[in-house]
């Protein structure tokens, strides 16, 4: 009698078993055709971008297609020489001087600031961290008005520093925010360790603290230089000379509102001034996702 009904649930396990395992792949099949089509309309404006940059001008309006039916880089070449009296290598070459210091200056008070909030006890501090939340409420353009006030009674107007400066002094309170919930993460042995070891407080930063935060600080560095590539409102604001234009402002000069402009000489331009940012981030993403993630779990 077990030798007959033994069979009999064997085949309906094995029936069972291959109807979850089709139900598994049809759901696996829906779920990636759903996450491909919506990447692919998130995708589509910046492959759009790539192929019209190979376009003329006539040909962006009468073909709405990304593929270009005759590719040129006549727009690349074009687009390069600009309207002015310099070509695109200058204002690549001013936007490289805005974004090293503001990275580099980032990183090193971003790092100061965050080491004393999650490592050291001092009066007021509470209340000191507590307006650093705050100004991240504080949307930016509440201060425009009085940083520019600030800087033209300095006198730093039509220079880098107004756009070095802040940064360099921890002006950014996302970056200080995220790197303190980083430290709050990582056990303090090592430390401990060192300062037994005779170590002060800055050598402990230096040699211990440093390197166990690298991946947080390499989303750091990627997040400012990211929004320093894409800035347009802080050098227009502070920057008056062509000769100190970035590349944001650089675009808008392609854009001439008394007379018809050559599309293509922008789109070429604009896919130039994105493929840095581009480029950069694919090749540190892996450290990026690890900072961001690590940061916002607490130990």
């Amino acid at each position: 009698m077990t030798q007959t009904i033994h069979p009999e649930i064997e085949s309906k396990a094995r029936a069972q078993q291959a109807k979850l395992r089709r139900r598994a792949r049809i759901n696996a099949l829906i779920r990636y055709f759903v996450l491909s089509a919506v990447g692919l309309m998130m995708l589509y404006p910046l492959i759009w971008l790539i192929g019209a940059s190979f376009k003329t001008n006539s040909e962006i309006f009468t073909n709405p297609g990304f593929l270009p039916k005759n590719p040129t880089i006549q727009g690349y070449i074009d687009g390069w020489k600009t309207s002015t009296p310099y070509t695109f290598a200058r204002f690549f070459w001013n936007t490289f001087l805005i974004i090293a210091p503001k990275v580099i200056g980032t990183a090193i008070s971003a790092t100061a600031v965050a080491y004393g909030f999650a490592r050291f006890e001092f009066p007021g501090k509470k209340i000191l961290f507590a307006t650093l939340i705050a100004t991240l409420l504080l949307p930016n353009v509440v201060t425009r008005i009085p940083q520019y006030l600030l800087f033209r009674d300095i006198g730093w107007l039509d220079s880098f520093l107004p756009l070095w400066v802040p940064s360099a002094l921890a002006g950014d309170a996302f970056f200080v925010f995220m790197l303190v919930q980083f430290l709050r993460a990582i056990p303090r042995d090592m430390e401990e360790a060192a300062r037994v070891d005779g170590a002060n407080s800055f050598q402990t930063l230096i040699f211990i603290v440093v390197p166990l935060l690298t991946p947080a600080l390499i989303s750091v560095c990627l997040f400012q230089f990211m929004w320093s590539m894409n800035d347009f409102l802080g050098p227009l604001i502070y920057i008056s000379s062509v000769e100190k234009y970035p590349v944001s402002l650089a675009l808008k000069l392609s854009i001439d509102t008394t007379e018809a402009f050559e599309w293509n000489r922008i789109l070429a331009m604009s896919v130039l001034a994105i493929t840095p940012a581009l480029v950069v981030f694919f090749m540190a993403q892996k450290y990026f996702i690890e900072g961001i993630s690590s940061g916002g779990v607490k130990g």
